[in-house]
């Protein structure tokens, strides 16, 4: 075969580090955006905070750019700018005394600093409060099976117990589990299944009340154990409890007056006592710690229109750090200056790319508040149907870069704090020609579930009914569909006496 060269001309995309920083950069949430900056902080020695830049100017700044809907990315380039760089050496060289003279004093400031002294060690008995603790369910049942007079068998089985305990508070284990796990783990075989049943009895006595119950009506009876015999309807609650767990979650309330003999205001009786209870005891004891969010932009209605702002307390201000900038003139070792270039490359071209990202998602909340202004005004109810391709055509941008800046990223407006795939939502057709949001239609369906008589709760059918007064059509599947993703129950789960 015989070997020759060959010239072709071609195209093809390739993405370069800083695109691919600027996309990475661009799909972060703000939590782990302020992680990334920190992190470029403590790797780059030619980025530094910038704690001078005024709060005033960037609102002035925010402001403005919201109102011509554009903000442009050579306003932002002006801090790492070389002749700003340039123009700023005679002032630090100015302030580099002083710095000098305070590193020079350093030491004797720090042997002059008061010295913390630790105390004798606590003993261990001692308690000593630390605050707010994070203390599990676990640990809350061991504190009292610690104080319960037990043998050292049933010690290890009421631990037992308490290591199967879930986070609602109810067994997830048999009692022939238990006894198999006690029997292995301490190889005793004398220890029998009545042996169990008799210290799951007194776990059950824990606080809080019905904690270790083997299924909800087990859970409710040991509460209920726990109320005054003379209790008005408690032998009554108890019976209903007993025999008929099954038709009290179907709501069938007729059954249940018919087979307990009950009429219905001594149902209602019975009804409000077991509402009383607690089906999940172990709530009261578990606190989940809050999930904090923090919104990205702002929207406030100013002067009857509606802006976006830029939410820049979210993050670190950076900048280029000017003194080590300067050094690209004045080394004379070429590793050394090749070192600050390479660094000084790369925190520009990431600062570069934070402003890139401060743009688009810019760009994109303001197309979101121009489409979904009635949504500001009105509520759910007026949410007008839009897609990623409608907001990507307006901003001409590629509908893959609409879908990372709307991912993770928070809008804080006058009726909550939203996401803002929150404003996408598919639509449906009306009588009229026109179309209505999925949204809207689940606010609705919300807003006709709560009016509607507890006694008689509206069935799909009619809801699909009562929108199609209003013009819309919708079926009566898609209802159910809607219906499901608000986590609201059939009409025959919604029905209530009381």
């Amino acid at each position: 075969m015989k070997q020759s060269l060959q010239l072709r001309l071609g195209q093809q995309l390739t993405m370069t580090p800083q695109l691919q920083q600027a996309i990475r950069l661009l799909q972060l949430s703000t939590l782990d955006l302020q992680q990334e900056i920190q992190e470029a902080l403590d790797a780059n020695p030619l980025l530094e905070e910038d704690n001078d830049f005024s709060d005033d100017t960037n609102n002035n700044e925010n402001t403005e750019s919201s109102a011509d809907d554009s903000t442009t990315s050579d306003d932002f380039e002006a801090p790492v700018s070389q002749s700003e760089i340039e123009s700023s050496d005679a002032l630090n060289n100015e302030n580099l005394s002083d710095d000098l003279a305070m590193d020079v004093s350093w030491d004797d400031y720090i042997s002059a600093a008061p010295v913390s002294v630790s105390s004798a060690p606590a003993p261990e008995n001692d308690t000593i409060y630390q605050g707010s603790t994070s203390e599990s369910l676990q640990d809350y049942l061991m504190w009292q099976l610690r104080l319960t007079p037990f043998s050292d068998n049933d010690e290890v089985i009421a631990t037992t117990i308490v290591e199967a305990v879930d986070d609602s508070g109810y067994l997830t284990q048999s009692t022939e589990e238990i006894l198999e796990a006690v029997q292995k783990s301490e190889d005793q075989e004398q220890i029998e299944l009545d042996e169990i049943e008799a210290v799951l009895k007194r776990v059950q006595l824990f606080d809080p009340v019905g904690i270790a119950a083997r299924s909800l009506q087990e859970c409710l009876l040991i509460q209920l154990n726990q109320y005054d015999k003379n209790t008005p309807w408690l032998s009554e609650t108890k019976s209903v409890i007993s025999n008929h767990m099954e038709l009290l979650g179907l709501r069938d309330y007729r059954t249940i007056m018919k087979k307990a003999k009950l009429k219905e205001p001594e149902l209602k009786e019975v009804l409000t006592l077991i509402h009383s209870l607690n089906p999940k005891p172990a709530e009261s004891i578990i606190r989940e710690e809050p999930e904090y969010v923090v919104p990205d932009v702002s929207v406030k209605k100013i002067k009857g229109r509606w802006r976006v702002e830029l939410n820049n307390d979210s993050m670190p201000k950076i900048r280029v750090n000017e003194q080590y900038a300067a050094l690209t003139r004045s080394m004379k070792s070429g590793t050394d200056s090749q070192f600050i270039r390479n660094h000084l490359q790369e925190a520009k071209w990431f600062i570069k790319s934070l402003e890139s990202r401060n743009d688009t998602l810019l760009k994109v909340a303001n197309c979101i508040v121009e489409q979904q202004q009635a949504f500001f005004e009105y509520g759910d109810e007026a949410m007008k149907p839009m897609v990623l391709n409608d907001v990507a055509e307006m901003v001409e941008m590629h509908e893959s870069t609409i879908s990372r800046v709307t991912t993770q990223k928070y809008m804080h407006t006058p009726r909550g704090i939203y996401e803002l795939k929150y404003f996408f939502s598919s639509h449906v057709s009306t009588e009229n020609g026109g179309e209505c949001s999925s949204t809207a239609i689940r606010a609705l369906i919300k807003k006709l579930v709560a009016a509607e008589n507890p006694a008689k709760p509206l069935s799909d059918s009619k809801i699909t009914d009562l929108l199609a007064e209003q013009g819309i059509k919708v079926a009566r599947r898609t209802i159910a569909k809607y219906r499901e993703s608000l986590s609201i129950p059939p009409s025959n789960q919604r029905k209530c006496l009381i």
